[in-house]
């Protein structure tokens, strides 16, 4: 199964992402929090926009940065701040990222030659090129291998070190466990499966206040009409953005544990029939909810399975998020109209390591992939394929194969609930360490040069 899709920020797959980005035309994003690049150069014409530590911070870096950040936030429908902004946000950013590649440099493990061997070529064969190709291209973008392999002996250490940091903030006791496993035993003995349809109004990450209550507000006025009457399904047809208005954002009969928590939670007392009267608020956005059918009980040691494959579109300079959705559109009629198969697809066109395997992620668990991924999978039947899905890797086109109920042992069930619980906590032990290590490093901002204004 490809790894960068994986929740818990798996070594390897990250790095053949994180490297995709030094090559050009450009082939992923970064997926949130991890450094990109090693220690700065300046061109000729450059200037330097910040120093961190004993690095600089390139002028054309937060240039390029700026891009990316006004790219994300136009394919997200986010409105991009005035230049000025924009570009504090970026050297923010720049600044975060250079200090933990400094810290790295610091504390981190060294990293062998051998092993930077392997990754060099991973990278090469993850993007479809032979080695003396890779360092061809490398050589039209201005980096010689040598400079391309300390980039990656940073990023490896770097993640090493945040994965050890960031973990060792994250206290998970037996009682933490014992509580999240009553939580599910509790959900289950409500009903084992749950059919749900949802109005989702999406809200951006990071959105301005003002954004979130314009949101807010048409998801509310969603919840009053068809709280007064109107038919479910032509609501969710007039103002969803999930990628299940075919069947009226019914997501179809699903085993508990491969809902999200606000579902079940809000769907809690709710009769067969019936409309949550509130507003239900996940990371993802506002939802409507209506209770469509609620199945009997089944064993905590039931764990519901999904056979999933995707295809997978990075952003790039030459292919933006808006063309990159257009393309997967278009796939997805080709597959419907019978003129091309899902796995012709993926093996010419998915930019991951599961393009070989025709997008073949195998059978999955809850937690497995990243939430904007796992949602959408989960809203899909049998055979069905969704429309283009954003994620923080790309565009992705997503087809479920199978689903089934495996059985796990106690010690498994523990160990999951350690990875759910650990995975709740990450992101604020993340802050929490990022925040503490740019209290200590030495930062010193300059003055944007005039003539770059």
């Amino acid at each position: 199964m490809t790894d960068f899709l994986r929740r818990f920020r798996a070594l390897p797959g990250l790095l053949l992402l994180i490297a995709a980005c030094a090559l050009q035309p450009a082939l992923a994003q970064r997926p949130g929090p991890i450094v990109s690049t090693a220690k700065s150069t300046l061109q000729p014409g450059d200037f330097i926009a910040a120093v961190v530590n004993q690095d600089i911070v390139a002028g054309s870096e937060v240039v390029q940065k700026m891009a990316q950040l006004r790219q994300q936030m136009l394919a997200q429908r986010e409105p991009v701040p005035d230049d000025e902004t924009l570009r504090d946000k970026a050297l923010d950013q720049l600044i975060d990222e250079r200090a933990m590649v400094t810290f790295a440099r610091e504390n981190g493990n060294k990293v062998d030659e051998a092993e930077l061997d392997r990754v060099v070529n991973n990278v090469a064969a993850q993007n479809k090129l032979t080695l003396p190709q890779l360092i061809e291209r490398l050589k039209a973008d201005g980096m010689d291998l040598k400079r391309f392999r300390e980039n990656m002996r940073d990023q490896l250490m770097t993640e090493r070190v945040r994965e050890g940091e960031v973990h060792s903030r994250i206290h998970i006791s037996d009682a933490d466990v014992d509580a999240w496993l009553d939580q599910r035993r509790a959900a289950l003995a409500g009903g084992a499966e749950l059919d749900i349809a949802q109005i989702l109004v999406t809200v951006p990450d990071d959105a301005p206040q003002g954004v979130v209550d314009e949101r807010r507000e048409r998801a509310q006025k969603a919840l009053e009409r068809v709280l007064a009457g109107e038919d479910f399904a032509a609501v969710n047809k007039e103002v969803s953005e999930d990628g299940n208005k075919a069947n009226g954002g019914d997501i179809g009969l699903r085993p508990i544990d491969r809902l999200p928590d606000v579902f079940v939670t809000g769907v809690k007392g709710v009769k067969e029939g019936e409309i949550v009267p509130h507003l239900v608020r996940s990371n993802g956005g506002f939802h409507v909810l209506k209770l469509v059918k609620r199945s009997g009980a089944r064993s905590l040691n039931e764990v519901g399975e999904t056979h999933v494959r995707h295809i997978l579109l990075r952003p790039s300079a030459q292919l933006t998020m808006e063309a990159a959705a257009q393309r997967m559109a278009e796939f997805k009629q080709a597959i419907q109209s019978g003129n091309a198969t899902f796995e012709e697809l993926a093996r010419k066109y998915s930019e991951d390591g599961s393009a070989a395997q025709g997008g073949d992620l195998g059978w999955a668990r809850q937690g497995t992939f990243v939430p904007e991924f796992e949602q959408a999978m989960n809203a899909l039947p049998i055979n069905g394929i969704s429309d283009p899905v954003p994620s923080r890797f790309g565009v992705h086109l997503i087809q479920v194969l199978e689903r089934r109920t495996a059985t796990v042992d106690t010690k498994q069930l523990r160990a999951q609930a350690r990875d759910a619980l650990t995975e709740q906590k990450y992101d604020a032990a993340y802050q929490d360490w990022l925040k503490e290590l740019r209290s200590r490093a030495y930062i010193e901002k300059r003055e944007w040069p005039d003539d770059q204004q």
